[in-house]
């Protein structure tokens, strides 16, 4: 298989519950609710996102030919390690479980790491993931109905994306992230009421946006 791959950059994973721990983020290309065209944008089911991962011209981005040589890209860019290192990869996109398979999940574990994943949840995921988080989208339907993380970004519309629909599904924790949008500050005063409302529920802030890291 040929992994198509927009960027691997080194940083901080700025939100959720490893907010400010070192991270390599995978971020594959291509996703299943959007084109990542702007033209397409108002037609889609996912609306709102904010990343960039159409095409292979990132930093780090290319094609991988075999999951050896993208865990090698992978490890290159976390560098020369320590004893005491914890090597962390978050696998994102787009959707990274139209691509991340069982190979790939091998050779990145073969390579000394420990596997995040950030997904839309409308694809089951595989096994062998040691971190997993879903953020739904929309109207999407979820096929993954459990893991470590539910992160929903805050507010959608849609009856079935409001956060009372999942928590009666199977995750360790459950997190409002306000929307990133010219209604972010009323957003985030929404979600911090929510929460305040509802103690299930966890803020996440876009720790990187406010520091402006990657």
């Amino acid at each position: 298989m040929t992994y198509s791959v927009k960027e691997i950059y080194y940083t901080l994973q700025g939100e959720g519950a490893h907010t400010g721990r070192p991270a390599v983020f995978l971020r594959f290309a291509g996703c299943n609710l959007w084109s990542g065209r702007e033209e397409h944008r108002e037609q889609s089911i996912c609306r709102f996102c904010d990343t960039e991962f159409v095409g292979v011209d990132g930093p780090g981005g290319g094609k991988f030919e075999s999951a050896e040589d993208l865990a090698g890209a992978v490890a290159d860019c976390w560098g020369p390690r320590r004893a005491d290192d914890h090597p962390y990869v978050v696998c994102t996109g787009g959707e990274p479980l139209l691509q991340l398979n069982d190979p790939a999940i091998g050779a990145l574990h073969d390579a000394g790491f420990e596997i995040g994943v950030e997904s839309n949840g409308t694809i089951e995921a595989p096994d062998g993931i040691d971190w997993l988080c879903i953020s739904p989208k929309g109207s999407a339907d979820l096929a993954q109905l459990s893991g470590n993380e539910l992160k929903l970004v805050y507010p959608q519309p849609e009856k079935n994306a409001q956060p009372g629909e999942f928590e009666h599904m199977s995750f360790e924790h459950f997190f409002l992230q306000p929307m990133d949008s010219p209604d972010r500050d009323d957003n985030t005063r929404h979600a911090v009421a929510y929460c305040l409302q509802h103690p299930r529920w966890k803020l996440s802030v876009q720790t990187h946006k406010y520091l402006d890291l990657d």
